[in-house]
């Protein structure tokens, strides 16, 4: 399993449980229209953690990269509905920081 993560914290004034329920609308379509396997959405507990990773945290999970990169094909495309799903995501959104991952070991070299 690969895995697109992504930390952050929301701009100032954004409203954290209306940040949440616009992730899950996202996330939700993206699994439904695309080979997005799952997805985890969590916030930083008692501010324990590394302030520069931000107060949220997203998992998204592919079974492979082609799949990955079919997802984000979708996004690109910048069409209604998943462009106004991802504006209303992305502009309370800020110091994103990105990152893949992958279940080791696998039956990948390296």
């Amino acid at each position: 399993m690969n895995t697109y993560n992504i930390w952050c914290s929301l701009h100032a004034g954004a409203d954290a449980n209306q940040f949440v329920a616009d992730v899950e609308k996202y996330l939700d379509y993206l699994q439904a229209h695309t080979p997005m396997a799952g997805y985890r959405l969590q916030r930083r507990k008692l501010g324990l953690g590394s302030a520069d990773l931000g107060e949220f945290f997203i998992a998204m999970e592919f079974a492979g990269l082609a799949e990955l990169d079919e997802t984000f094909a979708h996004v690109a495309t910048r069409r209604d509905p998943v462009e106004s799903l991802h504006h209303n995501v992305y502009s309370k959104v800020s110091d994103a920081r990105f990152a893949l991952y992958r279940d080791f070991p696998d039956d990948l070299p390296g």
